[in-house]
Formats: structure tokens, C-alpha cells, sequence
């Protein structure tokens, strides 16, 4: 089995650094502000590191709070770093429960009202067997829902369309 490995190509004109996983990366950001979180009752780490490395190869700045991170906490961080984008993603199937009550939370916040906010990951402990939860976490007030089941291509081709100035189909 071979293995091998994409490193992203920095634009004209721009000058580039190493990143802790080797890959030269954008020293110059044109790319959204994404801030990258987990439900409170999340501790999992890695499924953090793939999306905050997955973003920045798509030329976007991030900045990764960690697991377990409390409802107050991530408005704050939401307030202090200003993303275009939050990203919450769950492993431990609670991010339907967690996931609903926190958007609920920042939608709640006037100041963040209109704040682009996506979840995915294990959303329920039942996995497909219990349906979507699409359409209730859109309900809830999240922007797009990225059921584990469905991969990764979703969420890439979603981020790439938010740079443009407006979605089509965002709420």
C-alpha cells in the first residue's frame, strides 16, 4: 500500500509557512474566519484537529476551542474572535441534545444573531437507525446539519460556497 500526501499551493504573489503537519500553508489568509468547537459533553479531539487542518488547507483561518466546551464559553469566544463561520462537531452522539441547546443559546444573543453556524458529526447515540437530525437542528436555528453517515463532501463543497458574499438556500 502506498501512501501519499496533498500540500496545498500557496497563491501568486503569497508567501507561505510550515505547518505543524508539514504542509506549507497560506501565510496570508483570503479565506473566513472559522471557529471551531464541540457540544459541552464532548471530549474528542481529533475530529477538531481533522476540520481545523481540513479548513485551513482551504485557505481559511481557524481557530480551534477544544473539546467540552461550555455554552458561555463559546459565545465569548464568539464575540472576542468575530468568525464567519462556527463549526461544531460532535463524536459522542449528544451533539443533536448539546448542538440544539447551544444554537438556541447564541441565537439568543443579539450580537450573534446572524452568525453562520454549521454542526456535524455522531449526532445521536443511535446512529441511522434514528433518522436525521437535520431538520430539527435547522429548526433549532444551525444554518446546515453534516450527519456522519453522509462523509466530508458536504461540508467541503458547503465552505467553499460560503465564500462567496451570500449563500444560496442559507436561512
Amino acid at each position: 500500500m502506498s501512501s501519499y500526501s496533498v500540500q496545498p499551493l500557496a497563491r501568486r504573489g503569497q508567501e507561505t509557512h510550515q505547518h505543524p503537519a508539514g504542509a506549507p500553508v497560506p501565510s496570508e489568509h483570503r479565506g473566513r474566519r472559522v471557529l471551531v468547537s464541540s457540544v459541552s459533553s464532548d471530549s474528542h479531539t481529533w475530529n477538531l484537529v481533522f476540520l481545523q487542518l481540513l479548513l485551513e488547507e482551504m485557505g481559511h483561518e481557524v481557530t480551534n476551542i477544544g473539546s467540552c466546551v461550555p455554552d458561555e464559553l463559546l459565545i465569548a469566544e464568539c464575540r472576542r474572535h468575530r468568525p464567519d463561520l462556527v463549526v461544531i462537531s460532535s463524536v459522542n452522539g449528544h451533539g443533536a441534545l448539546d448542538g440544539a441547546r447551544v444554537v438556541r443559546r447564541l441565537r439568543d444573543e443579539p450580537d450573534l444573531l446572524d452568525l453562520r453556524v454549521v454542526i456535524g458529526g455522531k449526532l445521536g447515540v443511535r446512529g441511522a437507525e434514528a433518522g436525521s437530525y437535520g431538520p430539527d437542528l435547522v429548526a433549532a436555528g444551525f444554518d446546515a446539519v453534516f450527519e456522519d453517515a453522509a462523509g466530508i463532501a458536504d461540508f467541503r463543497r458547503y465552505v467553499a460556497q460560503s465564500q462567496q458574499p451570500e449563500l444560496v438556500g442559507a436561512r
